[in-house]
Formats: C-alpha cells, structure tokens, sequence
C-alpha cells in the first residue's frame, strides 16, 4: 500500500461538529481527538465498515465505497425496471448465494423471483433513514441478512444493523405499514462435511485455529457452529474435499475459471490473468467485475480469508493456460480472521517452492491490499499484467477440465 494512494475515508472538517459520536462508535477506534478537540481519522486503523459515516448526524464524513445516494440510485433503479418489492441487504462476511437468498425470501413468505440485492461490508453501515427513504421509493419489505453477533467481521456491526433495523420496523408500523417490514434474518456462512469422503485424518481437527472441530475415538471429527468462523482453512487442507464452505467450494471454484483461459486468448492478444482475491481485501471489483476488468483478459474470483485461498487453483489455473496468476490478501494487522494466519503463510511458501521448480515463480504474485486505500488494486493489477505482457509466450496446453 502506498501512503498517497487515495483514502477511502474522510472527515470534512467544515462540516465537523465534534459531537464525538463516530469516535464512540468505531469498532476499530480509527476516530480520534486531537488536544484541541478535533476530531481526525486514522486510516492506517480504519476497515472502512462505514458504521462512522452512518453515524454521522452532520454528514461530515466522506466514503468512497456505498455512499448513501448511491446505494438509494441501485434501489430505485432496481424497482423502476425490474418491478423489485423486497431489498436484500447482506453483510460482504456472509453474503448468501443467489439461490440461498430465494430460499431465506421463501422461508419468511416472500417473493423470491423479484427482490433487490444489496451487498456492503457491514450491516452496520446502513442508516435508518435509508430504509425509511427505500421504502419511500417503492420498496414494500426490506430483509436484513446480517451475521451472527459472534461472527461479525466488524466487532460491532451486527449488533448496531439490529438495532437500526428494530427501531425502524417500530417506526414505519406506527405509520401503517405492517409488521416486519423491516427485519433482521441472521445468517453465517459455516464449513459443511461429508461424511461419506471423511477418512479421519484429523487434520482439519490441528489446522483449525478456532477449536471448531474436536476429533471423535470412532467416528468422523465433529464441528461445532458456534465456533466456526467460516475461514476455510479446514477446507485447505482436507485431503478428501470432505470438509467445504459453502459457496467456495473446490470444484465450484474450479468449474468457475477452467475454460476462461482458452476463452480469453480466443478474443484478446493480452495476457490472461487469473486474480485470487480475499473478500476483504478488495471492495469495487469484487462487488463489478465486469466493469471494473472490462478489456483487461482477466477474471477475479473471491476466497472467504488468505486461509481459505488454496494454492491448488494457483497451480491449475497454469496448467490450463492462463499466463499469469495475482493473489490479492489483508495485511496481517488488517486480517479480519487473524488466527492462524502463518498456516496461509506455510502454504505460500511451498507454492512459491513448487512455481520456482516450474520455472513460473515471476508469473505469480501476491499483494497485500486494503480498501481503506481506494485506488491500489488497479495500479498493482495493470503494473503486473505489463509484466507478464513483456514475458515470452506460454506455449501450454490448455487441460480441459469443468467448463
């Protein structure tokens, strides 16, 4: 990261009334006071959770990501075209698949054909009056899929989301509208395991850095959901694919980005790039890949943690013919799952061991990214691709794998 790339948050002073409630607020206590009473952000501590900006009853706080208007465009644009009723609002830690949204929506007797999905790194970001205006709008139900209180990512966004989303519901109903028209589903994303693939090994039972998983005398280890933060660092490691995140499963992973390559070269004289991208690390192009890669020869896919990135995919994405691999984590201080880091840390050693062996170690890198930092991911992306553009040609033949 470099200190003149661009902050992702800003307190206009001009604007600042120095009512201290964004500094007694912040998870991560980004917000501090100067000797004279001002109030100044500290973007090396900031996660850009958006819990301050949301906070902040004189707007005198700027973010780059989800801005207030912005999110209120996409809804009403979302129920001028597409006829949408219900708003999904979800927590980037737990955000469901499509499928699993339709499914909450059916559970809570709701239409799971038309309804707005709206993804932010924390339930905690979204103000009260957002809602009231959404439904102002168009919208006639709005359902918030936040994190298990002990799960969230950002300390206390959970909580806060819930108290927002309580507080509005009594509102909007003393207006007319009916119960739970505001409400909170709480939803976070575990490790599955398939017995029937389990061998008991146990090693998902040492590399866990939760305790989430005990090991059983005379049957398959056993998961606790109360422990289990969703890293898949037990996933990494399962000789068997017994043990999965749902969602980042291997072979959907797999499927994902094994024929991109040969697609790619097909259409474009520029080098393909496969990026490996933690979701916390990187903010705009996970949320508009398309948008934000067009023209570029290059997919993004995301991982749930650096633990959870396995460097199997590094090595296949080469074999099927992709000139160049980037991998994108948190630095270790901004490590959302810091526990067990220096098992990712292992596992990228040996990669880099197995790529120089290769000969494809210059092909691969990896950067430590933040989003608090707006404007890095384009400028390590475009400086590596021209790396790997002046490199000869990789005559490789392309497996063919799941399409």
């Amino acid at each position: 990261m470099s200190d003149d790339s661009l902050a992702a948050v800003r307190i206009n002073q001009e604007l600042c009334s120095r009512c201290k409630v964004c500094y007694s607020l912040c998870p991560f206590e980004a917000i501090e006071i100067l000797p004279e009473g001002k109030l100044v952000h500290n973007f090396q501590k900031c996660q850009v959770c958006g819990i301050c900006y949301s906070a902040c009853p004189a707007s005198a706080i700027e973010i780059s990501y989800y801005d207030y208007e912005g999110l209120l465009d996409h809804v009403r644009s979302a129920c001028r075209h597409d006829k949408a009723e219900t708003l999904v609002v979800m927590c980037r830690g737990n955000s469901p698949k499509s499928g699993e949204v339709e499914d909450i929506l059916a559970s809570e007797g709701l239409n799971t054909k038309c309804y707005i999905p709206m993804r932010v790194p924390c339930a905690g970001r979204i103000p009260t009056n957002f809602f009231f205006r959404a439904l102002k709008s168009g919208v006639k139900n709005v359902v918030s899929i936040q994190c298990q209180d002990d799960f969230c990512r950002m300390k206390e966004g959970t909580q806060i989301g819930t108290r927002r989303i309580m507080l509005g519901d009594a509102v909007v109903q003393s207006l007319g509208y009916p119960e739970n028209t505001l409400k909170v589903v709480k939803f976070s994303r575990k490790v599955i395991r398939i017995n029937k693939e389990c061998v008991g090994c146990g090693k998902c039972v040492f590399v866990c850095p939760y305790g989430a998983i005990s090991a059983e005398p005379f049957s398959t280890p056993t998961t606790d959901p109360e422990k289990c933060m969703g890293c898949g660092s037990c996933q990494l490691v399962c000789p068997h694919n017994a043990i999965l995140v749902k969602g980042y499963a291997y072979e959907d992973i797999l499927a994902s980005y094994a024929g991109a390559a040969e697609r790619m070269k097909a259409h474009s004289t520029h080098p393909s790039i496969l990026v490996l991208s933690c979701q916390w690390s990187e903010y705009s192009v996970l949320d508009d890949p398309e948008k934000t890669l067009k023209g570029k020869n290059a997919m993004i896919l995301e991982v749930p943690c650096f633990k959870g990135m396995d460097p199997v995919h590094v090595v296949s994405a080469f074999s099927r013919g992709y000139d160049g691999v980037m991998a994108v984590v948190c630095p270790t201080n901004d490590c959302k799952l810091p526990l067990g880091r220096d098992t990712s840390e292992r596992q990228l050693e040996v990669l880099m061991a197995y790529l120089k062996r290769l000969g494809l170690e210059d092909r691969f890198e990896i950067h430590e990214l933040s989003p608090r930092l707006g404007d890095d991911f384009l400028k390590v992306f475009d400086e590596f691709s021209q790396k790997i553009a002046a490199m000869p040609h990789r005559s490789v033949p392309v497996q063919k794998g799941a399409q």
